[in-house]
C-alpha cells in the first residue's frame, strides 16, 4: 500500500454519468438547472472530506461521441455554464476544492485566466480548472473563427498543442501582478504599484498577449490545472502544464503505464521536482449490498445504452476501496470517481466509501488545508516576475 495520502475527487455532470440516470426515482431533472441543485451536491462532497469537485462543461450539446453530435434524446441535454456555476457555489462552501471545466480551443487565455482567478477569489483558495480541448466540427461553427483539420491524428496533436499554449498564457497572467502590487497607500495616492504589474509579452504559435491581466494575483498563487488524458497527446500536456491529470485506465497495468508515460513527459519538461499527481477515473454504481448494485447498473443499462470512456464499477463501498487499492500500486494518487447516478451514486461515496476508507487508515477523519494546493500537498509557487526583494515602503533592497 502506497504511503502517500489518498486524496479523492468527485465528477458532476447532469442527473449522473448514466444517460438513464435522469429516470432514477431520487433524480431531481427539474432541479439540473437551479443553482440550489448543484450547491446541495457540492457540500454533499465536502461533509465527505473530498478533497475536491469538477463540473462538467461543453460548448455544445452532450454526446457520446467526442468529435461529432450524437442523434440521442434519452438523457439530459443542455447545462449551465460550470465557471459562473463555480462562482455562485463557492461561497456556500469552506474545504472543498471547486474546478469547472473549460473549453480552450475557442476560449481565449485571457479570459480564462480572468474568471479562474476570480473563482480563487471568491473561494478563499480553492479554485481551479479542467482544460478541456474539442474536435467537433458544429462547436467551431458557433465562433466561426476556424476550420478544424479532418484528419484526426492532426487534429489531436493540433488542439493539445494549443492547449499547452493556453496554460502557458493563463499561468503567466496569474503571475502578471505580484503579491505585493495592490499597496493602497491613502497618503500617496497610489492603489497599486505599478511596477509590480507585468507584461507578459508571449508569443507563439496560437497566441500572442502582452497581458497584464485585470486581476491581481489569486491567493494560492497558481489555481490548480487539471486534464482528462486518454492518449499520448494529452499525456504530454499533463506531464509538461497540468498540476493533476485524470486518467482512464481498464486494469492496475494499464494505470502504470499510463502513470509512466505522464512521469517520462515531465521529465522531458524538466519538472522532476514538482509533483504532478495522477487520479484514476472510476464511474460508479454502488450499494451496501453489491449485488443490488449490480442489479442497478442492469436495470439502467436496460433502458439506455451506455459506455464510457472510463472503468465501471458496480459493487460495494468495500469491494471499490479494494480495487481502489489494488489500482494504487500502479503509482496513482488519487481517485475521480463518476457517479452513475446523482445523488444516489454520490452519497454512497461519502457516506460509504469514505467512512470505509477512514476504518482502513486511508483517507483523512478531517481538512487539514485551507486551500486546495495545501490539500493537494503542493506548494504555493513563487511569482516568476517577481525579480527584485522589496521593504514594505515599496524601495528595493
Amino acid at each position: 500500500m502506497p504511503d502517500t495520502p489518498l486524496h479523492l475527487g468527485v465528477l458532476l455532470d447532469g442527473a449522473g454519468r448514466h444517460p438513464a440516470a435522469w429516470r432514477e426515482p431520487q433524480a431531481r431533472p427539474t432541479d439540473l438547472f437551479t443553482a440550489g441543485y448543484w450547491a446541495e451536491l457540492v457540500a454533499e462532497a465536502e461533509q465527505g472530506l473530498l478533497d475536491l469537485v469538477t463540473l462538467d462543461d461543453t460548448l455544445g450539446l452532450q454526446s457520446a461521441d467526442a468529435f461529432a453530435l450524437d442523434p440521442r434524446t434519452d438523457q439530459v441535454r443542455g447545462r449551465l455554464d460550470a465557471s459562473m456555476l463555480a462562482a455562485r457555489i463557492a461561497p456556500l462552501t469552506s474545504h472543498v476544492g471547486i474546478l469547472p471545466t473549460v473549453v480552450v480551443t475557442h476560449t481565449e487565455p485571457f479570459h480564462v485566466s480572468t474568471t479562474i482567478a476570480t473563482l480563487d477569489y471568491v473561494s478563499s483558495g480553492r479554485g481551479g480548472v479542467q482544460v478541456r480541448v474539442s474536435g467537433r466540427a458544429e462547436e467551431a461553427q458557433l465562433f466561426g473563427r476556424r476550420t478544424l483539420p479532418t484528419d484526426r491524428d492532426e487534429l489531436l496533436a493540433e488542439l493539445f498543442d494549443e492547449a499547452a499554449d493556453a496554460v502557458e498564457v493563463i499561468r503567466r497572467l496569474w503571475d502578471s501582478w505580484e503579491d505585493d502590487a495592490i499597496i493602497r497607500d491613502a497618503a500617496t495616492g497610489r492603489f497599486v504599484d505599478r511596477e509590480r504589474l507585468h507584461y507578459i509579452d508571449f508569443e507563439g504559435r496560437h497566441f500572442s498577449v502582452r497581458g497584464p491581466s485585470i486581476t491581481p494575483r489569486p491567493p494560492q498563487g497558481q489555481p490548480i490545472v487539471a486534464a482528462l488524458a486518454h492518449r499520448a497527446e494529452p499525456f504530454a500536456l499533463v506531464g509538461t502544464s497540468a498540476d493533476l491529470g485524470f486518467v482512464t485506465p481498464r486494469d492496475t497495468a494499464d494505470a502504470r503505464t499510463t502513470v509512466g508515460a505522464i512521469r517520462e513527459a515531465q521529465a522531458a519538461a524538466g519538472r522532476e521536482a514538482e509533483t504532478v499527481h495522477v487520479w484514476a477515473d472510476l464511474t460508479v454504481v454502488l450499494d451496501d449490498d453489491a449485488s443490488a448494485a449490480r442489479d442497478r447498473l442492469a436495470r439502467l443499462d436496460s433502458v439506455a445504452a451506455y459506455t464510457d470512456d472510463a472503468r465501471v464499477f458496480a459493487g460495494s463501498p468495500a469491494e471499490l476501496a479494494d480495487l481502489m487499492a489494488d489500482l494504487r500500486t500502479a503509482g496513482l494518487s488519487g481517485f475521480r470517481l463518476r457517479p452513475a447516478v446523482l445523488p444516489d451514486d454520490l452519497r454512497q461515496v461519502t457516506r460509504g466509501l469514505v467512512p470505509e476508507l477512514q476504518r482502513r487508515g486511508q483517507f483523512r477523519t478531517g481538512y487539514e488545508a485551507s486551500t486546495l494546493r495545501g490539500l493537494l500537498g503542493l506548494p504555493r509557487p513563487a511569482d516568476r516576475y517577481a525579480t527584485v526583494v522589496r521593504d514594505r515602503a515599496g524601495s528595493t533592497r
